[in-house]
């Protein structure tokens, strides 16, 4: 069974190769677009492919990291517009029969003026919630351009990570031709366990400068 699922993968994985090269920069924009909306498409399967073909200079990875950040900004506008313009009046009104209070809304909403910058940066460097952070920014209705400069950073950083990951990966594997999945997938979760303690740190640095500023404030009243 698992030697049928990998063959699958690997078949897969080899098509969104050829789609990456048969359409250039253009095909990485619109497959994490998709990623990034409601659509969820996993990333860890588009960008690596764009590393390994720069790994064969047949792809520059710099632009490979720029078409997967401009992708991944265009589906997260999507859920944002979806989330603004229609998820807060269908929550107001139909909240209460899924237990959401009007409270809860409004406190969700104030948390994102103050926080949605950190929040949706951060949002973006965690699997599953990067698919998701757009849906509150957008029901908070948080200020667009921050919502986009924040959603490209956290996504250029995570398609950066994983162009180097197919990068490292093809020129090991040169002599095969092909992105040996198990190893992308071997690298890709040492990443994450790199980039974990990093977020929390980062976490943990902003929330002593909150309180920090706000005891700074305090004080001065």
């Amino acid at each position: 069974m698992f030697d049928g699922i990998s063959a699958w993968l690997g078949e897969f994985i080899r098509w969104l190769t050829d789609t990456i090269f048969a359409l250039g920069y253009p095909g990485i924009v619109v497959l994490m677009a998709i990623e990034s909306s409601v659509f969820p498409l996993p990333s860890e399967l588009i960008m690596p492919p764009a590393g390994f073909l720069a790994a064969q200079g047949r792809m520059n990875p710099w632009l490979a990291v720029l078409a997967g950040a401009v992708g991944s900004v265009a589906g997260a506008l999507l859920n944002y517009t979806l989330a603004k313009r229609l998820g807060r009046p269908l929550l107001h009104r139909y909240g209460k029969y899924f237990l959401i209070k009007e409270k809860t809304l409004d406190r969700a909403e104030a948390y994102f003026r103050d926080h949605g910058e950190i929040s949706t940066f951060i949002g973006r460097l965690v699997p599953l919630l990067r698919h998701y952070i757009s849906l509150p920014a957008g029901l908070a209705q948080m200020r667009l351009d921050r919502f986009a400069l924040y959603t490209g950073l956290g996504a250029g950083i995570w398609c950066a990570i994983l162009t180097w990951v197919g990068w490292y990966v093809g020129l090991r594997a040169a002599a095969l031709g092909q992105l040996p999945t198990a190893e992308v997938h071997a690298y890709v979760r040492r990443a994450l366990l790199i980039l974990a303690p990093l977020v929390l740190a980062l976490v943990v640095v902003y929330v002593l400068f909150q309180r920090r500023r706000r005891l700074g404030g305090s004080s001065s009243g």
